[in-house]
């Protein structure tokens, strides 16, 4: 089973994402903030995708992108941005930073679903 890691502060959307996720199989875990998802990640959970959010007081998702980086484990695993932002200067901040791939919220489940089986071998 693949877990996904979810980093969003907001409850409903980690409530959401859990649902469509465990639906299709797939095991989570989830931060509110990039700082807990940092520590968790530091303390040794090991994931096979993340999926943050762009906007979160401390830590943005840019922010966390580059910590997740720079973990030797992590430098190679697939990230992706799920976010309300649609500007072009943000989704190329986001490459730079490491990011996958970007979705704009509310997206659809089963195009999530599809996304994820591309970046994750064996999803």
């Amino acid at each position: 089973m693949k877990t996904i890691f979810v980093v969003d502060d907001s409850a409903t959307m980690l409530m959401s994402l859990e649902g469509v996720l465990t639906r299709a199989g797939m095991g989570v875990a989830k931060a509110t903030s990039g700082e807990d998802a940092v520590a968790q990640l530091k303390a040794g959970l090991a994931v096979d995708l993340v999926i943050t959010d762009f906007n979160m007081p401390g830590m943005n998702g840019i922010d966390l992108i580059k910590e997740i980086r720079k973990m030797p484990a992590y430098r190679f695993k697939p990230v992706l941005m799920l976010t309300t932002e649609s500007q072009v200067e943000k989704q190329k901040e986001a490459k730079a930073a490491g990011a996958t791939g970007w979705m704009v919220k509310p997206v659809d489940p089963d195009k999530l679903i599809a996304v994820i089986k591309q970046v994750v071998p064996g999803a």
